[in-house]
């Protein structure tokens, strides 16, 4: 731990940070690589069901949240806290043996009960002196998890196949679990607003974005509506082993991180507007030219292209954001971008694995690059002096 300490990092928040990457590792693997192919493969159930599955655990994330602040400021933290990896371990048990479509939602829907309040436990549980700091070693640890978890989770498939990899999933989470345990008790004391307030806030904040809400809504839905079938995708059109998947997911992903800082000073030097467009315009060619692929090394060229245009948009977005957030008010104006954004995520994965079962897999991607050319094209009248 004393790395730690020269670090400036507390020992609790290394307990929080680690919780929070074996809990989203386990969601990354099991909502983008393993429920996909174990549902359709091993339980002979639809894509529709997939989708509908995963947008029952977002809702279920989402909804749950409401409440979790009223029980942090009545009981232990602790109390929360455990009870919380015990509901997310039914919820996973659930979604392994769901022989049935409605199980599986099920499972899914208690699985993200069951992780809903230990995100709010985490970000409410850092110091006010240090806040940027050790809110960015959790979200450090929450991004390596989430981006880890589905491209190894491939890798575990073509090796161990579906039981053992499943095993390693229920192994992190009890790791997780055990770790929970070494986080002090205490009351949180989230201070809750009243909801008249926040409805009050919300309507009064979402008239101002109003130039916002097609790219926030339409950006999210496009994307999540691939979750679903984006294994099955690769596998059946692309014709990708499980381990080739990892290796693609990880050739775009790389290439959209590598290319943030180069992106991000190009568009302070040349224009963030101009970025925006072109990176989602972009974003749209790949969607749809991935469709039409049918060699493998196309294919890769294609997730590099996927990555920069994603590392070009970006920048140009969050400054797009910024400008519409009230500089007094910035917990209330990050928070309802997020509830907006959430929307798309929570209808998405439903909407792409009805579209994929009643009409092929290469129409959930031709919608969605159809979203993401709209955008880039709204952004294009988009009024300049707003990117200043």
């Amino acid at each position: 731990m004393s790395a730690f300490r020269s670090l400036s990092i507390p020992v609790n928040l290394v307990r929080l940070a680690t919780v929070f990457f074996f809990i989203e590792f386990v969601r990354g693997a099991i909502l983008i690589s393993y429920i996909q192919k174990y549902a359709v493969d091993e339980l002979y159930l639809t894509l529709t069901a997939v989708g509908v599955a995963v947008t029952a655990h977002y809702v279920a994330d989402t909804v749950s949240k409401l409440g979790v602040g009223v029980l942090l400021d009545r009981l232990p933290m602790q109390w929360i806290l455990q009870a919380s990896f015990a509901v997310s371990f039914i919820g996973l048990i659930l979604l392994q043996y769901s022989v049935y479509a409605w199980l599986l939602v099920l499972g899914a829907a208690v699985f993200g009960i069951g992780f809903s309040p230990i995100w709010i436990i985490g970000m409410s549980s850092v110091s006010e002196r240090e806040r940027g700091h050790q809110m960015g070693v959790l979200y450090m640890a929450w991004m390596l998890g989430l981006g880890l978890g589905p491209v190894l989770m491939n890798f575990f498939l073509d090796w161990f196949g579906y039981y053992i990899s499943f095993t390693i999933l229920l192994g992190m989470t009890v790791a997780a679990w055990v770790v929970s345990w070494l986080i002090p008790n205490s009351h949180v004391h989230t201070h809750s607003v009243p909801m008249s307030e926040q409805f009050g806030a919300l309507w009064e904040r979402l008239r101002d974005m109003r130039p916002l809400l097609p790219g926030m809504i339409l950006q999210t839905l496009g994307a999540s509506m691939l979750i679903p079938i984006l294994p099955t995708f690769a596998g059946d059109q692309l014709q990708l082993t499980n381990s080739q998947y990892s290796f693609f997911l990880l050739t775009g992903g790389g290439f959209a991180v590598a290319g943030l800082i180069p992106m991000g000073k190009l568009s302070d030097k040349l224009g963030k507007k101009w970025f925006l467009v072109l990176g989602f315009a972009l974003f749209a060619f790949g969607l749809y030219s991935i469709t039409t692929v049918d060699t493998l090394w196309i294919a890769f060229l294609w997730a590099i292209v996927l990555g920069l245009s994603y590392a070009a948009v970006l920048p140009a977005w969050n400054a797009l954001l910024a400008a519409f957030v009230p500089p007094k008010q910035k917990g209330i104006g990050w928070g309802i971008f997020s509830t907006v954004e959430g929307i798309g995520v929570m209808i998405g994965p439903a909407v792409g694995g009805l579209l994929a079962d009643s009409f092929g897999l290469s129409l959930p991607f031709l919608i969605s690059a159809s979203m993401f050319l709209f955008i880039g094209l709204f952004y294009m009248w988009f009024p300049l002096r707003v990117f200043r």
